[in-house]
């Protein structure tokens, strides 16, 4: 039994290729829409009240979103996911029965 054990083939399976993708402990593609939305607040008001409102918010985002991968990495695929389903499904026994 040891025998069979230990001709065994091991792979490794790297943290980097399994991980979900996050930039700042955050999800990835929602960090950069806040951030670019928080640029254009500053740099279309040009006041020095929109670059601190701009600033601030961002960061008030940022934790939000921190939170939200803290609870599920995943979350915003299984969101858009979600929403795609319909809101009402029939009890039927297939989706080609005739009614």
């Amino acid at each position: 039994m040891a025998e069979s054990l230990s001709g065994l083939q091991r792979n490794r399976i790297h943290r980097a290729l399994s991980r979900p993708n996050l930039l700042m402990g955050a999800d990835r593609e929602l960090v950069l829409l806040t951030g670019l939305a928080a640029v254009i607040l500053i740099f279309v008001v040009l006041t020095v009240y929109s670059a601190l409102f701009g600033v601030a918010v961002w960061i008030v985002i940022i934790g939000f979103l921190r939170m939200m991968a803290k609870a599920d990495p995943l979350m915003r695929q299984v969101y858009v996911r979600h929403i795609s389903f319909q809101h009402y499904y029939r009890a039927t026994s297939s989706p080609w029965r005739r009614y």
